[in-house]
C-alpha cells in the first residue's frame, strides 16, 4: 500500500485530472500546454505535461535540477520538438512551430545562460533588439530601459563580456523588453547573483506585473519565486505533480520540502 504522498503524485499524474484542472484557464489562457511529451535521444524527458497560464499572471515553475523544467520551456518555444501533445498560444495551435513564430506572438525568452551578445556593447545589444510588439507598439524606449536599469546606463559603452553576472542578467531582461514581448519566460534569472541584484530583478518583475505583463519563472531560489509569483507548478521526473496558489505555501511547507529539499 503506497504512502499518502505517492497517492497524491499518482493523482497528479492522471492525464484526465490534469486536463480537468487546467480547463478553467483555457478560455482566457495566453499559453496552454496539453499532455506534452519530449525526448532527448532515448531519454523521455517530458512525460505528459499540462499547464495553462493566463494573461497578466506570474507563474513559478518549481522543481529540483534535472526534472524537465528547462526542457518544457524549450519545447513550448519550439527549440525542442514535441513528440506528442499540443501547445496553444492565445488559443492558436503552435505545436512545434518555429521559434521565430512563437516570438512573433509576443513571447520573449531569457535563457539560463542569459544569451546576450558578448562582442557587442550594452547599447548595441539594446538597439539591435528594438522592434514593435504584436500590437504595433513598444513603450520600452532606450531611455526607459536605462531608467529602469541604471547600472546599464553606467555601463552603456562596455562590451557584454565586460559585465558582471548581474549586469548581464539585467541586460538580458532589458533586451527582451525592447523586443515588445509581453510574456516573458525567465529561466533561473537569479542564479549566482548577489542579493542586491536579486532584489532589483524582483522589483522589475513586480513592475512588469503591475503593467499587465505575463511571466513564467523557472527558479531554484524558492524565496524569490514565492515573492514574485501568483501561483506555482511543481515538476518531478518530467511531470507536473502539484499546483499551488501563493496562499497555500505556508500550510504546504512539508510538501514543498519534500519536492524541493528546502
Amino acid at each position: 500500500m503506497g504512502t499518502e504522498r505517492e497517492a497524491k503524485v499518482m493523482h497528479a499524474h492522471d492525464p484526465t485530472d490534469a486536463k480537468r484542472r487546467a480547463a478553467p484557464l483555457s478560455a482566457v489562457a495566453l499559453l496552454e500546454a496539453e499532455e506534452l511529451h519530449a525526448y532527448y535521444g532515448e531519454s523521455h524527458v517530458l512525460q505528459g505535461v499540462s499547464l495553462a497560464i493566463g494573461a497578466g499572471e506570474a507563474v513559478g515553475l518549481l522543481g529540483r535540477n534535472g526534472m524537465g523544467k528547462t526542457t518544457l520551456i524549450r519545447t513550448v518555444l519550439g527549440h525542442v520538438r514535441a513528440a506528442r501533445g499540443r501547445v496553444r498560444v492565445r488559443g492558436r495551435e503552435m505545436t512545434n512551430a518555429r521559434p521565430y513564430a512563437i516570438a512573433r506572438c509576443g513571447i520573449g525568452y531569457v535563457p539560463e545562460g542569459r544569451g546576450i551578445f558578448p562582442n557587442l556593447s550594452v547599447r548595441e545589444n539594446l538597439l539591435m533588439a528594438a522592434r514593435a510588439g504584436v500590437d504595433g507598439r513598444n513603450d520600452w524606449t532606450l531611455a526607459r530601459v536605462l531608467e529602469t536599469f541604471p547600472r546599464l546606463h553606467e555601463r552603456l559603452h562596455h562590451g557584454g563580456h565586460q559585465l558582471s553576472g548581474g549586469e548581464q542578467q539585467m541586460l538580458a531582461i532589458a533586451r527582451i523588453l525592447r523586443t515588445g514581448a509581453r510574456f516573458l519566460l525567465l529561466d533561473e534569472p537569479t542564479e549566482g547573483l548577489a542579493p542586491v541584484i536579486i532584489e532589483q530583478i524582483g522589483n522589475c518583475i513586480g513592475q512588469l506585473k503591475r503593467r499587465g505583463y505575463t511571466v513564467l519563472l523557472v527558479e531554484q531560489n524558492f524565496r524569490f519565486a514565492a515573492a514574485v509569483s501568483d501561483r506555482f507548478y511543481v515538476m518531478e521526473h518530467g511531470r507536473i505533480v502539484d499546483r499551488l496558489a501563493r496562499a497555500e505555501l505556508g500550510r504546504r511547507a512539508a510538501d514543498l520540502q519534500s519536492y524541493l529539499g528546502l
